[in-house]
């Protein structure tokens, strides 16, 4: 009798797309809401975007039960750190609270590939981007997820960062207004679906500014 091997995994990849763009004042933060395994959808409404503190949004893709323990863990640490300093975490500090969390898990790590969008002590827009061991780093604009190999030469030919070997160093925001900003998400998004199977149907787009935050939808192709 021949043996069977066991091909059991504790991870899934239920694909989607996540791009965060840091302006002057303002941020973008926008990801589609499809969840899917293999060749089938899990669901068409399911977001990826979560509001960690009041100028702070995480937009994570990957395997979505990683996603959900990773948040529910970060969810707690504002919680205690509220408690304990009567204020909300700032965006850089829950940046470096991300990472240490996910880099304490190395060795069994989060399956997620996050970017972290939201407003620093200055009030400038700010874009930290991920890999799933908790090295981090700040950059004007990012995306993650099964259409960030299709999205991110788009975005490096429209808004190329100064090199941050330059001195004096230069800020890693982007040159466009808001309103601009918000149109570029949406165009990327329309060309990603065309061409990969895992990101579609809906896209959510959180814009976070002095004002708050405020959330626009757009559809996208459902095949």
């Amino acid at each position: 009798m021949t043996k069977q091997n066991a091909n059991w995994s504790p991870y899934d990849n239920n694909g989607g797309t996540c791009v965060a763009i840091a302006g002057a004042d303002y941020c973008v933060i926008a990801a589609d809401t499809r969840m899917s395994t293999g060749y089938s959808i899990l669901t068409r409404d399911y977001s990826k975007i979560c509001k960690l503190a009041d100028k702070c949004v995480m937009a994570s893709s990957g395997f979505q039960a990683d996603v959900k323990a990773l948040q529910k863990q970060l969810a707690a640490r504002h919680l205690i750190y509220q408690h304990q300093h009567n204020k909300q975490v700032s965006c850089p500090a829950m940046a470096q609270l991300l990472s240490n969390t996910l880099y304490y898990k190395r060795f069994f790590p989060y399956y997620s590939f996050n970017v972290l969008g939201g407003l620093d002590n200055e009030g400038k827009g700010c874009v930290y981007t991920y890999d799933a061991v908790g090295s981090y780093e700040r950059v004007g604009y990012s995306s993650q997820g099964s259409g960030s190999t299709l999205i991110m030469p788009f975005l490096d030919n429209q808004l190329k960062s100064p090199s941050p070997l330059l001195l004096p160093a230069q800020d890693a925001v982007t040159p466009l207004s808001e309103s601009e900003a918000v149109d570029l998400v949406k165009t990327c998004f329309a060309s990603a679906t065309e061409r990969d199977i895992y990101t579609g149907d809906k896209l959510e787009i959180v814009v976070l500014n002095k004002e708050g935050l405020h959330r626009e939808y757009m559809e996208l192709r459902k095949d």
